[in-house]
């Protein structure tokens, strides 16, 4: 079964919004703490993390986001976060509070994986990058390789990259680790496409409008995804 990953900014409705995911069929959601210069993330992913931290989702709040979410769900919840955040608040308590809190593993989108072993991680993979690295992260990731599908920041798109199949096969010839793949990733077309070839499905900036009309919208929507990968998985 492909893995549906949906991703939500921590802000205080986030908990309600990743029961709505879950029940729509998402299968991790990915918990973004906001940052204030989110080098990977396209415009909806910006704003959404600017209106975050102007309600005061720093750190602590967003540990307390994911005990609540956790209260609510039983899928794994992935933070996704930046190193900087981490410096701040200290490497060693960050991974004791998420893991406290309930988080499984966790995304640094800009902490090498040589740096900082003790975080155990989802590293990331980029059509840019070499077999050596490739390979190097698939050795170091913890569960599952993100594919950044794209050269580019996240957001939504009219079509799967094309740069994502070849990253795929280079992949899958370096290692079996699960393979999931992400940004540009819409529509139910998209989320088949990518099912075709990876292991796991991951939709953000587009989750991430959608949750801003509420849990029922998030619900369809995630609904609409997980129909099309199953699909897929059925032929």
């Amino acid at each position: 079964m492909t893995a549906l990953v949906i991703y939500l900014v921590c802000e205080p409705e986030t908990p309600a919004l990743a029961r709505a995911a879950v029940e729509g069929g998402a299968d991790i959601i990915e918990l973004g703490i906001p940052f204030s210069d989110p080098l990977a993330e396209g415009p909806t992913i910006r704003l959404a993390s600017e209106r975050a931290l102007a309600r005061g989702m720093r750190t602590r709040a967003c540990i307390e986001c994911i005990a609540e979410t956790r209260s609510l769900v039983e899928v794994p919840l992935v933070p996704m976060t930046y190193a900087a955040i981490l410096e701040a608040y200290g490497y060693e308590r960050f991974v004791s509070d998420a893991a406290a809190a309930g988080a499984s593993g966790a995304i640094v989108v800009d902490l090498p994986v040589e740096e900082h072993p003790e975080v155990a991680r989802i590293q990331l993979v980029a059509p840019t990058s070499s077999e050596a690295r490739i390979a190097l992260c698939a050795a170091n990731t913890d569960g599952w390789l993100y594919l950044v599908s794209l050269t580019g920041t996240t957001g939504a798109r009219a079509d799967v990259s094309p740069a994502l199949a070849g990253l795929v096969r280079r992949t899958r010839a370096l290692t079996e680790v699960p393979l999931y793949a992400g940004f540009g990733i819409s529509e139910p077309l998209h989320a088949a496409a990518v099912a075709e070839l990876a292991d796991g499905v991951v939709v953000g900036s587009r989750a991430v409008q959608i949750a801003s009309e509420g849990p029922r919208a998030l619900r369809e929507y995630v609904a609409s995804l997980r129909e099309a990968i199953d699909a897929v998985d059925r032929r």
